[in-house]
């Protein structure tokens, strides 16, 4: 048996992409009930930008989606799968209860990679999603941290922003993963697979999902009594309109595989949940939620789909591949990057290249970095930032702060602590990257 797992991220197809150049010339127009074209650099800002964003998502993701990780071929009655359905399918259109969550998920997509994930609001400019959204797994490159846009509330597309320094080229800086480098092979990264993202904007105007944090135990006795479900956006079912799916059961050990075997497969496997509500591509990013006398509240992402692989072997090498066995989803529980996520809100990132060439210039001097002072935040610098703040005894959160900077003797950083509010605002809008 050869575990891994899935991910639920969708992926567009060639012919989607395809479809999206030729509506290029065209603009925005309605073809047969689906939106087509583009976003233009004549419409990347004002009113036009939202239309044109708009068209791209749903021109790109109206035809046939890829199964996990390979580009689906074009066809001519195309159709979607879900990812991990247990039993009878048991998604369903929001309840009228849980109208408020609409307006505080959203989807989280990069056109030029031709993918699509569930996002979710933790603050007003920030959003959760799954880690692999941005950096994709195994032999994937990381895209482009800039080519990230967030649309809250998708359905009715009020409101959209990219990832904060989109444009001076710092946008890395504006996101925080729990693993630079994910393995869907065991060991298993899926309690590392959480990523806080910055917004450009504050579009997360309608309010936020709380974060809570709770041990395995008090999880599973709050499935058990019916308390977990899991809303998302699922290409199969619904195609980009939010789904409702509980109760979400969630075990430690299945008919197909004990817990001790189990936890061998994964890294971390306490902040690990082994769930079983129903998903579909785009799902990845979406928030597991405890229905509480206050209202929903988030106590994990959803990440994927565990998987056990049936191989025959003769004289050591696969002669041959059986179906899988699906075991469950996984999900990271909140605990995994609650007190990250504090940090985060509350943190001055660095906001140019030139800060963080000096921070990495400051870091190698005391021997914590030994990577370029390229003004790119990565998994090196974050290593070095944590192994400082460490060994001074600050809170570990691997942040490229104004704060950071200071402490470290930065001659920027104390000279815009010395500046005002304004003279700040004015010298970000001129400073060069």
């Amino acid at each position: 048996m050869i575990a891994r797992e899935k991910i639920a991220k969708e992926t567009m197809t060639r012919e989607m992409m395809a479809r999206k150049m030729m509506a290029r010339m065209a603009g925005v127009r309605r073809v047969g009930g689906r939106m087509t074209g583009v976003m233009t650099p004549r419409t990347s800002r004002g009113a036009g930008a939202k239309a044109a964003l708009l068209a791209a998502v749903l021109a790109a993701t109206a035809t046939t989606p890829a199964r996990p990780w390979q580009m689906a071929p074009a066809e001519r009655n195309p159709q979607a799968f879900p990812i991990a359905v247990f039993g009878s399918d048991e998604r369903s259109p929001m309840p009228a209860k849980y109208k408020e969550i609409q307006e505080k998920i959203g989807i989280f997509f990069n056109a030029r990679r031709r993918t699509v994930c569930t996002a979710f609001c933790v603050a007003r400019d920030v959003v959760v999603t799954a880690g692999h959204c941005l950096l994709g797994t195994g032999a994937e490159q990381p895209a482009r941290f800039a080519d990230f846009w967030f649309v809250r509330h998708f359905e009715a597309a009020r409101e959209q922003s990219r990832v904060a320094g989109f444009g001076n080229g710092t946008a890395t800086q504006h996101v925080l993963l729990g693993s630079q480098h994910l393995s869907i092979h065991p060991p298993i990264d899926a309690t590392r697979d959480w990523a806080l993202v910055r917004l450009a904007k504050p579009v997360c105007s309608k309010g936020v999902l709380p974060v809570r944090v709770l041990p395995i135990d008090a999880i599973l006795t709050e499935a058990g009594a019916q308390h977990v479900f899991q809303v998302a956006y699922h290409r199969d079912y619904l195609p980009w309109r939010l789904a409702y799916s509980r109760p979400c059961a969630v075990g430690r050990s299945f008919e197909a595989a004990g817990w001790r075997q189990i936890e061998r497969d994964f890294v971390e496997p306490e902040a690990l949940i082994l769930h079983t509500c129903d998903t579909g591509g785009g799902s990845s990013g979406s928030p597991i939620l405890l229905d509480t006398p206050e209202g929903p509240q988030v106590i994990g992402i959803n990440v994927g789909t565990y998987e056990q692989a049936k191989v025959l072997m003769q004289d050591g090498q696969v002669k041959k591949r059986l179906k899988a066995n699906t075991i469950a989803n996984t999900a990271v529980a909140s605990a995994a990057f609650a007190a990250r996520l504090e940090a985060f809100q509350q943190a001055m990132i660095l906001s140019t290249p030139a800060e963080m060439r000096e921070l990495q210039t400051l870091l190698a001097r005391r021997q914590l970095y030994s990577g370029p002072a390229d003004g790119n935040y990565d998994g090196a610098l974050k290593a070095a930032i944590e192994a400082y703040e460490k060994a001074e005894g600050l809170p570990v959160t691997g942040l490229a702060t104004e704060v950071l900077l200071q402490r470290l003797g930065g001659g920027t950083a104390v000279e815009r602590a010395r500046e005002g509010p304004k003279r700040r605002l004015r010298r970000a809008k001129t400073e060069p990257g």
